[in-house]
């Protein structure tokens, strides 16, 4: 590898950092404000709702920028979205019988199992400092978390390790199956897969109805219902942040290799608690600062033995 090469992937993989924090900042925000969302309408509902925010957005904004929506490759994007969906599914359908940290833990197991594929199915090398800037950030994460509510080696975790593993294929199949469709056109196809299971949740809920707990803890098991305009208002806002964050998302992993990308993820752990503090005045342990120093650290090992 010439000078020059190694200077353009040291660039590519700053460039990806950026997108990824940018991304971070955005759907920490709006994630902020799911259990808002939560109080009124189901898990259904809100990725179909969302959905349809989503279409409208980006449909305007391409045709505004000229933006070519259509695949080229449709079985590639829409593999990649059903992996991705799914991932995202498993994990909030997982939040119904699980803690939330031991659901997030397993999530965040993402990282581990892109760089094992990376390494054992496409055959990438990976040196001693990216694997262990994985394993810091990794344990950075279970800090921030805060895992240990005696259910992390239950065997009900393999679904959420499961959605880490989901997640991870669809990360790599960003770069090895679509790396000639645009951002947007993943972006679209992504929305399109959650949107395709709401579709699904609430129609099964119509033919199945469930009892379903007041509030925020019925978030899963609920159909639809007349949406509220506070419902309505912040489905909208979380529409065009995941738009904004997850287009940001997609061309970090377009412009970089994917492991080296998926460890810059971690940054959304701290993102989330700037803006649980910023909004709701949640003050984070010293254990989860620990986490987020880890974190750091893990970004910037990856930075600087990215040559």
């Amino acid at each position: 590898m010439t000078t020059a090469d190694q200077s353009l992937g040291a660039s590519r993989t700053v460039l990806a950092a950026f997108l990824i924090l940018g991304y971070a900042m955005a759907i920490g925000f709006t994630d902020n404000y799911v259990q808002v969302i939560a109080r009124d309408a189901g898990l259904w509902q809100f990725f179909a709702t969302r959905t349809a925010f989503g279409f409208v957005i980006l449909g305007a904004v391409a045709a505004v920028f000229g933006w070519r929506l259509r695949p080229r490759n449709w079985q590639a994007v829409a593999g990649r979205s059903a992996l991705h969906g799914t991932s995202m599914i498993v994990y909030f359908g997982c939040l119904a019988f699980l803690p939330v940290a031991t659901v997030a833990a397993g999530l965040f197991t993402a990282p581990i199992f892109t760089l094992l594929i990376s390494r054992f199915v496409f055959g990438q090398p990976l040196g001693p400092f990216r694997i262990f800037g994985v394993i810091l950030g990794f344990g950075g994460a279970m800090l921030v978390l805060g895992p240990g509510q005696g259910t992390l080696f239950s065997p009900l975790t393999v679904l959420p390790i499961g959605a880490g593993a989901l997640y991870a294929l669809g990360n790599i199949a960003t770069r090895q199956w679509c790396a000639g469709e645009t951002a947007e056109t993943l972006l679209m196809g992504f929305f399109a897969a959650l949107g395709v299971f709401g579709l699904i949740g609430m129609g099964a809920f119509a033919i199945w109805p469930q009892e379903v707990p007041h509030g925020a803890d019925g978030f899963i098991l609920r159909g639809a219902v007349m949406p509220s305009s506070t419902f309505l208002f912040w489905t909208f806002v979380q529409a065009a942040g995941s738009l904004l964050g997850v287009g940001m998302m997609i061309r970090a992993y377009q412009v970089a290799e994917a492991s080296r990308v998926a460890i810059f993820e971690y940054v959304i752990l701290p993102a989330s608690a700037f803006w649980a503090f910023v909004i709701w005045g949640d003050v984070l342990a010293v254990t989860a600062v620990w986490g987020i120093l880890m974190i750091f650290a893990a970004g910037l090992i990856i930075a600087l033995r990215g040559q």
